[in-house]
C-alpha cells in the first residue's frame, strides 16, 4: 500500500576511484568559488584602499580651506568645513574599518584556497596510489586465479590418478578372484 515491504533496488558498487574523483571534483569547484571569491575581495581591498586616500587628501584640502577660513575670519565657513572634516573623517574611518575587514577576509580566503589545492594534490597522489593498488590487486587476482585453475587442474589429475589406481586396485581384485575361482571350482 504504502510501498514499505518493497524491495529496494540494489545499489551498484561504487568505484574507489570514482569516489576519489567525485571529491577531487567537489574540492577543485570549491577551491574554484574561493578563490572567485577571494579575487573579488581583494578588487574590493583596491576600491577600499583608493577610498581611504581619497578621504585623506579631502580632509588635507578642508583643513588647508578652513585655515583659510579662520585666517579671514569666516565663522559660518570654518562651521561649514568643520562639518565637512567630521563627516570625511567618519567615511575615512568605516573605509578603513572596511579595508581591515577585507584585508582579513580575502587572506583567509587565500588561505583556504592554498589548504584545498594541497588537499587536492594530496587525494591525487592518493588516487594514483590506489589506482596503482588496484592494477597490482588485479594482476595478483589473475596469477591467484591461474594458480587456482593450475591447481584444480593438478587436483583433477590426482584424482584421475586415483581412479586409475582402483581400477587397477579392482582388476588386481578380480584377478585374483578369478585365479581363486578356478581353483575353488576344481575343488568343489
Amino acid at each position: 500500500m504504502f510501498g514499505f515491504w518493497k524491495k529496494k533496488a540494489p545499489v551498484a558498487p561504487v568505484s574507489p576511484l570514482a569516489t576519489f574523483d567525485s571529491l577531487i571534483e567537489g574540492l577543485e569547484r570549491q577551491g574554484a568559488e574561493v578563490r572567485k571569491s577571494a579575487a573579488t575581495l581583494l578588487a574590493l581591498k583596491g576600491d577600499l584602499g583608493r577610498s581611504v586616500e581619497r578621504y585623506t587628501r579631502r580632509l588635507e584640502d578642508i583643513a588647508s580651506r578652513r585655515l583659510t577660513a579662520e585666517t579671514r575670519g569666516d565663522a559660518r565657513a570654518v562651521d561649514v568645513l568643520e562639518r565637512d572634516r567630521a563627516q570625511a573623517e567618519q567615511l575615512r574611518a568605516a573605509a578603513r574599518a572596511s579595508l581591515e575587514r577585507v584585508e582579513q577576509d580575502s587572506r583567509l580566503l587565500l588561505e583556504a584556497a592554498a589548504e584545498l589545492g594541497a588537499r587536492v594534490v594530496e587525494l591525487r597522489s592518493e588516487r594514483e596510489s590506489a589506482s596503482a593498488r588496484i592494477a597490482a590487486g588485479g594482476v595478483v587476482t589473475e596469477a591467484l586465479r591461474a594458480r587456482v585453475q593450475r591447481f584444480e587442474q593438478v587436483l583433477a589429475l590426482e584424482a584421475a590418478r586415483d581412479e586409475v589406481e582402483k581400477a587397477h586396485a579392482l582388476a588386481e581384485i578380480y584377478r585374483e578372484e578369478q585365479r581363486s575361482s578356478p581353483e575353488r571350482t576344481t575343488a568343489d
